[in-house]
């Protein structure tokens, strides 16, 4: 009698898509970070592939509480080949517990620069380009429009990577991330996330001068006479590149930024320079 191999049927790993979506930071901490939204996403995997065998159960458990971090969206693609790996180790392929972690470990950092440049730098900001301007005219269907974007062009993506890190495997990464289109498709979207965000800059960061200076008999306005004679939106660009500063080089908190810039903008309304 042929042995009973282990399997998962499709739904068990749409399953633990949708745990991965939705979970994927629970108990997000600093010492083990996405582990636990791993765990969760795969809690009802052990007894599908290791029915008989509690030992093993536990085992699975034990392995993916180790450190985990990567783009959700486009990371899933490991998971999901994680996933098969089990399946196969189940049924007797000589696959240890190094050998998973290993791959957990060494793709999640190439994956997450993918996703955090494809999803956060390009994505991201266009959605929100799309969500604020209408929003900006005091439209509660700006939200509404950028949650429905998000979820629409997201999970189509991120079930696409999941399943094919599934199917594909180890191999199927690999041919990913050695490929020369993705390199050039990361740049484009960089090219173009930079793009976007100049655009909501342009529009959205307003700054102006009300400061008169006397020469002699002339007065001239700080903003029109000088600053806008020498580069049109001085001002914005410059508030703009404090904050890249705050926060790139110097390593400040979103919310000290934020306090900083307030008090900036206080002093510097209340001496009459910005009005």
């Amino acid at each position: 009698m042929a042995e009973k191999r282990a399997a998962l049927s499709k739904k068990d790993v749409v399953k633990a898509f949708w745990k991965w979506t939705f979970f994927s930071h629970s108990n997000y901490n600093y010492e083990r970070l996405q582990a636990s939204g791993v765990l969760q996403s795969m809690s009802h995997l052990p007894e599908k592939i290791y029915p008989d065998n509690k030992e093993e159960q536990k085992k699975f458990m034990e392995r993916h509480m180790a450190f985990y971090n990567t783009e959700p969206h486009f990371g899933g693609i490991v998971n999901g080949m994680v996933i098969a790996m089990e399946e196969e180790r189940a049924n007797g392929a000589e696959i240890t517990d190094d050998a998973i972690n290993s791959v957990k470990t060494g793709l999640m950092g190439p994956m997450a620069g993918i996703g955090d440049t494809l999803w956060q730098g390009t994505l991201t900001p266009i959605l929100l380009a799309v969500g604020i301007s209408i929003a900006s005219g005091g439209n509660v269907m700006g939200a509404v429009a950028f949650s429905a974007l998000m979820a629409a062009v997201m999970l189509p993506i991120a079930y696409f990577m999941y399943m094919r890190g599934y199917k594909t495997g180890k191999t199927g990464v690999e041919a990913i991330l050695s490929g020369g289109k993705m390199k050039q498709l990361i740049s484009a979207a960089s090219i173009m996330g930079a793009t976007v965000l100049g655009s909501l800059t342009a529009n959205y960061v307003s700054a102006a001068s009300t400061m008169k200076i006397k020469v002699g008999a002339t007065s001239l306005a700080l903003q029109a006479d000088v600053l806008d004679k020498l580069l049109k939106g001085m001002l914005p660009l410059g508030i703009t590149l404090l904050t890249l500063y705050l926060l790139k080089d110097r390593k400040m908190k979103s919310t000290t930024v934020m306090l900083i810039l307030a008090v900036l903008g206080a002093v510097l309304g209340l001496t009459g320079i910005l009005g």
